[in-house]
């Protein structure tokens, strides 16, 4: 069993997945001064014991590194999982600055489509802390698309599209997909360059603004049992109402126990969802209990 966390972080995203291997994993953060305290010491409490701790950093932008030096002053990070790029800001913060130091520095592994690292998708046999089940489907680094939108990124502007598109599978269990802060009209120009696989769960691009959503095929090809929409002001969402969909800005944090075969969903705020399987669990992790979902299977 495994744990996939997400905080309610004021329109930005903070992320942790407790592995059932001996890895742990934060994918961005957005630590506002007055929830900062109680997230440190959540991801201190539930990574006690983890031999393998490691920060995806999806972009730059502050909603998503925000904290950043609070985390690393913390954990000392050791494994900073970012896209190679050169991404510059005018009026640099102290988190871009601490996210610049840790991108530049040997504690950097440059994430690309297909890349391999130890412990993150292969094990060791003579250490054996386990696969954390995490791959990269982009970005492809020889791609015309992308190198814009570096190039885009050094120059100070936004930095979304250089986002890159991550997995993490359950054998016999889940599979979610995060995909930062892309922009649509940047994935319907890379479409028919990325592997979209079918998917349990859509943590929807651009904390599920309408100018992030997913082109059609893509869309299609994952299917998700269930899309997660992040925090932003309503009138900017789009609330994915053809799938079965849970918010945020409703929900509070989010908590998705993945156990084989099924995903519980567990919530701040109590709420009955429509299209949630109802397994009659009790409430838990300090959260209601808001249903289930049962995964796709092998993948």
């Amino acid at each position: 069993m495994s744990i996939i966390k997400s905080f309610s972080v004021d329109k930005g995203d903070t992320f942790y997945i407790k592995h059932g291997s001996s890895n742990f994993t934060v994918i961005d953060c957005n630590l506002v001064e007055e929830r900062k305290d109680d997230i440190l010491q959540e991801i201190a409490e539930e990574s006690r014991g983890k031999d393998i701790f490691r920060i995806i950093s999806t972009h730059p932008d502050e909603d998503h590194i925000h904290g950043l030096e609070h985390l690393d002053d913390r954990f000392g990070i050791r494994n900073f999982y970012c896209v190679n790029n050169g991404a510059t800001k005018s009026d640099e913060s102290p988190s871009f600055k601490r996210y610049r130091e840790l991108r530049d520095s040997s504690k950097a592994f440059y994430i690309k489509k297909g890349c391999s690292r130890c412990w993150m998708n292969d094990n060791d046999e003579e250490k054996n802390y386990g696969s954390s089940g995490i791959n990269v489907l982009w970005p492809v680094i020889t791609n015309g698309a992308f190198k814009k939108a570096l190039e885009k990124a050094a120059e100070g502007e936004s930095p979304n599209n250089i986002s890159p598109i991550i997995t993490y599978s359950l054998e016999n269990g889940v599979k979610a997909i995060w995909m930062g802060d892309l922009e649509t009209s940047f994935m319907e120009e890379i479409c028919d360059s990325v592997d979209i696989p079918p998917v349990d769960l859509l943590f929807a691009p651009h904390h599920g603004r309408a100018s992030g959503r997913p082109p059609k095929s893509w869309m299609e090809a994952m299917s998700p049992s269930l899309v997660v929409i992040g925090e932003a002001d309503s009138e900017d969402l789009d609330y994915y109402n053809d799938f079965t969909h849970v918010c945020q800005n409703t929900a509070g944090d989010m908590l998705f126990e993945c156990a084989d075969g099924y995903v519980h969903l567990f919530a701040e705020n109590p709420y009955d969802v429509v299209g949630l399987d109802d397994f009659g669990k009790a409430d838990s992790y300090g959260l209601s209990y808001w249903g289930s979902i049962a995964t796709k299977g092998d993948y």
